[in-house]
């Protein structure tokens, strides 16, 4: 590694701490707290008029979708007072920002000088006005028309020995019709390294639920949850990553429903819910959601779930056919035997130890659900980014499978999708490993051979760009340095880079941090109008229980330099490809409906799709799991068996896990503070168990450096402030993107190469200063 200094989350101004201020864990979410903070935010950002008119029309039939999160609006009836949560109403605010970057900001700004600020300060400096370009040994990105831009990328795409030495990024921002042009671009071009923040977040759930049920995606829809009987929420912080979540809770436990959480960490938002649409809620009355709370271990999830079901198998025992699905399990399983006489050899109160939660917890959930069938489980980060992720999720799917608990009313999967239309890209192809039906179906439609090779997911493609073997890097949104592990080892590779380009809303790290040459291309948001012809045109999303549905902006754009990414697209693939390209790229940016034409002749499921979509809330896409069927080999749900991982630390070791705080949404960060967790002022910091603390003579508010050693590399990063949490001993929690540095490259998910952001092995040492 490297010893230079780079403008990297980890190692930004570590001198510099902004002062840790500390109160009480709120014990309820919402309210009218977030009321405030969201309009505060608004009209800070937008202005009252620009950003109320924004608010009003965010997930709103024939308004458009929020650019954060990807929970699903409801199908029928919307709230006329706010569809949208506080963190959605501040990822509008940051898009809708009156404050605009144009070439007088970077003449005055040097990149060098950039990147000495915080992720918070770089992303409150607006939106980006034009084009920009930074030379071969410049200092100062300067402006370039996009003619010429589309030109430069062009001649370096076309000059690489192969286009295997490209990587085309994606970002779940992007739309259906920009995802489904870029993919079919980049595979005329001629690769399939289509590398997306799937790769980092839920690659486990799409890699286990396809194997394990058929389908990569889960199979509830929202109104699911209103007849649940039982819902578990596994390795998930919704109050803060998915806050309209926790209404549907809500609605669901007045209905009856237990809910169960699991998780680490006691989260605000599933402890206590004060719906600020209620009269109940803004009162302040402090209605509890979580019925259950497990304060289970980091990479405790698979000894606890097998804890469970060993229990129900004992209770089953007992009265047999009274707890399991015996009709469910033999009309649509295999496996069943083998797994029940591998789960023979466990002890639960030696799996609830292992898991470090109180067996008699343990006892209570397994009462709960012997009698139910309609049961939920919804997981996130918690259980995807491990090494044995994927094991773990069929593991949740074991416990379905079970209680028959896939493909009935009130009952199924729900891996939480952390970023809106992430789930929609990978529908329209947005995939390193394509499956024959999708190339077939391009080969067919637009009459080239597609490339058959499997390319590269975001940790290879990492690696190719540091060895060499990648030179250029194109990224379809997103912030790839500050999402991506090992932030140094990714830097470097960024640099080894002959050009990275970058379609971007706002200024971010990963402008700063850049190839031989870079540039900046500034799209449209999803809130701003998308004018051609006197039209306001509208693309699609797909929110994460499979819905299709229109988002159209209705901002005026803060520059007449911006382009749509369907176009960005089209002139991209016109300018590399010219004419030898089978595809009419010119029909598309002038229509969308043509684009939509086409998808529904390659992609399944978008039957009609111009006029489903315009139909008010969309459309929902086939679901073999939805209906009851299994998309296996064998037509058939499997089960699958797996030991639990024990985590082996040596002295002093501890287990952390990265966290979001509640002013972040993935790297966009909107403030200082966490104010459910009682953390203000402060990013910089490392929950830890007081018994962890006191084994090290530590005390609240001492300054430390954290160290990760794996594969014999030095990871550190510098002065964390120390802060007691009620979190399980030999465990800690820190804040992405400021500890990604310390994530290793080389630690992934099995099968699915998924970063093991949620499980890395640290040594906590006193500071020593610099």
């Amino acid at each position: 590694m490297s010893d230079n200094p780079l403008p990297i989350p980890g190692a930004e101004n570590p001198e510099k701490l902004t002062g840790l201020k500390q109160g009480p864990i709120k014990k309820v979410a919402a309210g009218i707290p977030a009321v405030v903070s969201a309009l505060e935010m608004t009209v800070s950002e937008a202005g009252l008029q620009r950003g109320m008119k924004a608010l009003f029309n965010l997930n709103q039939k024939g308004g458009f979708d929020c650019p954060s999160c990807a929970w699903p609006d409801p199908d029928d009836e919307r709230s006329g007072i706010a569809e949208y949560c506080e963190n959605g109403a501040r990822a509008v605010a940051e898009e809708a920002t009156a404050k605009k970057l144009t070439a007088e900001f970077f003449s005055q700004h040097s990149v060098q000088e950039l990147g000495k600020l915080s992720d918070y300060e770089i992303g409150g400096k607006g939106r980006i006005a034009e084009p920009m370009f930074l030379p071969a040994g410049g200092t100062h990105y300067q402006p370039i028309t996009w003619n010429a831009a589309f030109e430069k990328i062009g001649a370096e795409l076309n000059r690489l020995a192969s286009p295997d030495e490209a990587v085309f990024y994606t970002s779940g921002r992007t739309s259906n019709e920009a995802a489904f042009l870029y993919q079919l671009f980049v595979r005329e071009y001629g690769t399939n390294n289509l590398p997306d923040c799937s790769n980092m977040c839920h690659e486990s759930s799409g890699t286990a639920l396809g194997e394990s049920l058929g389908i990569g995606k889960g199979s509830v829809t929202l109104n699911d949850f209103y007849e649940a009987e039982v819902i578990m929420i596994l390795g998930q912080n919704p109050g803060t990553n998915h806050p309209r979540m926790l209404t549907a809770l809500q609605k669901a436990k007045a209905n009856g429903a237990t809910i169960i959480s699991i998780n680490p960490l006691p989260e605000t938002g599933l402890m206590g819910f004060n719906n600020p649409q209620t009269v109940v809620g803004v009162l302040g009355y402090k209605p509890g959601l979580t019925d259950i709370f497990l304060p289970v271990k980091i990479n405790g999830d698979m000894a606890l779930l097998k804890a469970i079901e060993v229990l129900l198998l004992e209770a089953e025992q007992k009265a047999p056919g009274s707890v399991f699905d015996q009709h469910f399990i033999n009309q649509n399983t295999q496996g069943y035997n083998d797994f029940l006489q591998d789960l023979k050899q466990y002890d639960a109160a030696e799996l609830a130890a292992q898991a470090g939660v109180p067996y008699a917890q343990v006892q209570e959930v397994a009462r709960v659900l012997a009698g139910k069938s309609k049961i939920i489980a919804c997981w996130a980060m918690g259980l995807t980014q491990h090494k044995n992720a994927v094991a773990t999720i069929k593991e949740v799917v074991n416990l379905l499978l079970l209680k028959g608990s896939i493909g009935k009313p009130g009952a199924g999967t729900c891996p939480v999708r952390g970023h809106s239309n992430v789930q929609g890209d990978r529908t329209m192809g947005i995939f390193e490993r394509p499956g024959a039906k999708l190339l077939d179906a391009i080969e067919h439609n637009f009459h080239f051979a597609p490339p058959r090779k499997h390319g590269y997911d975001v940790v290879e493609c990492i690696k190719a760009m540091h060895a060499g073997e990648a030179k250029v890097f194109f990224a379809m949104g997103g912030n790839f340095l500050s999402a991506t592990p090992d932030t140094r080892f990714t830097a470097e590779a960024l640099q080894k880079c002959r050009l990275t380009v970058h379609v971007s809303t706002k200024l971010n790290r990963s402008h700063l941090v850049h190839g031989q040459e870079a540039l900046i291309l500034p799209c449209l948001g999803r809130s701003d109008k998308d004018m051609r012809n006197g039209e306001n045109r509208f693309v699609s999303c797909e929110n994460s229980m499979g819905v299709i549905q229109s988002s159209r902006g209705v901002l005026e754009p803060v520059s007449k330099h911006l382009l749509s990414e369907p176009e960005i697209v089209c002139r991209l693939a016109k300018a590399t490809l010219g004419e030898r390209s089978k595809v009419s790229w010119d029909k598309y940016a002038a229509d969308y409906d043509l684009i939509r034409a086409d998808i529904e002749r390659t992609i399944p499921g978008f039957a009609d799709y111009n006029e489903r979509v315009r139909q008010p809330g969309g459309f929902y896409l086939p679901n073999c799991n939805r209906s009851g069927d299994f998309d296996t080999p064998t037509r058939k749900a499997h089960f699958h068996i797996a030991a639990p991982e024990k985590q082996h630390l040596k002295e002093g070791e501890l287990m952390m896990m990265t966290i979001r705080s509640h002013d972040q949404f993935n790297t966009t960060v909107y403030g200082l503070n966490d104010r459910y967790r009682g953390i203000y002022n402060e990013r910089r910091v490392i929950l830890m168990n007081a018994k962890d603390m006191r084994d090290r003579n530590l005390k609240n508010g001492d300054l430390v450096d954290l160290h990760n050693d794996h594969g014999g590399v030095a990871r550190v990063a510098h002065k964390f402030v120390v802060v007691e949490y009620p979190i399980p001993e030999q465990c800690t929690a820190t804040y992405f993107p400021e500890t990604n540095v310390l994530v290793p490259i080389t630690s992934v998910a099995e099968k699915s190469n998924t970063p093991t952001s949620k499980m890395v092995v640290l040594t906590v040492t006193p500071h020593q200063g610099f």
